[in-house]
């Protein structure tokens, strides 16, 4: 047994086909499947059911990969701690986002990184919260940006900041004579949300007081996976929606007949945090990659330590 196996179990476990994992793993397939049939003749065990349609695994083949999983970890911390004696904050950086924050914070902060820390190297994936929590414990990545909150024993968060939701509306909407949006001015709009699964969306409806998701008549077939999409239907005329404050950095505030503006509503925000496993060894890269984020922030949002003085938002015409 070697951790080249070990490995190579894995890859089958989470693919359930022995071709993918063997492409995963850089090998081919008669490879692959001879050394997993090689492990389990020295276990004395089946570790995965095969039929012509499906690979799945066995009771006592989920045991092992939980071990297994928990020697990878290891090895990997082994390799981590002497790269971190070496330098903490050297080589790459696997960094997870969801998809609201990565494409207004990632454009702030990459080229500051790469001049206050060059021998960093970000690796950057884009997934849904729940994705991104599994991967980081599955030490497929490094570090989370999410902004959801997460109480595991095992998990670590650096508070990073507070950031608005803005409305957005077109250009001819009664709202764009208002200097203040209250919650009871919202009574009776169609409040456009992305997708189930995006962590925006349950934020829109808490800070909106929606208890259930809009799903009659025609908004029922408008629910966007992406928020660039969401403006567009807002473009349209098809409602109106909230967006996060370092979204206004988007492209879509030129040319796109949609307005934004500040909300007047108590705890109209979220919080935005760093989270990373608390035996990641490499904990200057991840305090390193969140001094980067927090000296990069705009007036638009507030950095959680309060050492930045929060400046007045202005309003985009």
């Amino acid at each position: 047994m070697n951790l080249r196996d070990l490995k190579y179990i894995i890859a089958v476990a989470e693919t359930r086909h022995f071709g993918h994992a063997a492409e995963r793993c850089f090998v081919s397939q008669p490879t692959l499947s001879g050394q997993i049939k090689k492990l389990e003749d020295e276990l004395g065990v089946a570790i995965f059911e095969r039929t012509n349609r499906s690979v799945e695994v066995t009771p006592i083949g989920n045991q092992i990969l939980d071990h297994a999983r928990r020697i990878l970890e290891q090895a990997d911390a082994i390799t981590q701690l002497a790269r971190a004696h070496q330098d903490p904050i050297a080589g790459p950086l696997r960094i997870g986002a969801i998809p609201t924050i990565s494409p207004y914070l990632m454009p702030l902060i990459l080229k500051p990184l790469r001049k206050q820390h060059p021998t960093l190297r970000p690796v950057l994936s884009e997934e849904l919260t729940d994705v991104l929590l599994q991967r980081l414990r599955d030490h497929e990545i490094d570090v989370a940006l999410l902004a959801t909150p997460v109480d595991e024993h095992d998990l670590e968060v650096i508070p990073l900041y507070d950031e608005p939701f803005w409305i957005a509306y077109p250009r001819e909407h009664p709202f764009y004579t208002r200097e203040r949006i209250r919650l009871h001015d919202l009574d009776g709009e169609n409040l456009l949300l992305l997708a189930e699964g995006h962590c925006l969306a349950r934020q829109a409806m808490d800070v909106c007081h929606i208890k259930q998701r809009q799903d009659q008549g025609e908004l029922a077939d408008l629910r966007a996976a992406s928020l660039e999409t969401l403006i567009q239907l807002v473009g349209a005329g098809y409602g109106v929606t909230l967006v996060p404050a370092l979204a206004m950095r988007g492209s879509w505030t030129t040319g796109s007949g949609v307005v934004a503006q500040p909300l007047a509503i108590a705890d109209a925000s979220r919080r935005v945090v760093l989270v990373l496993r608390r035996s990641f060894p490499r904990r200057p890269a991840a305090e390193a990659l969140a001094a980067v984020i927090l000296a990069q922030l705009p007036n638009t949002v507030q950095p959680v330590s309060g050492r930045r003085n929060k400046r007045r938002a202005s309003r985009p015409k």
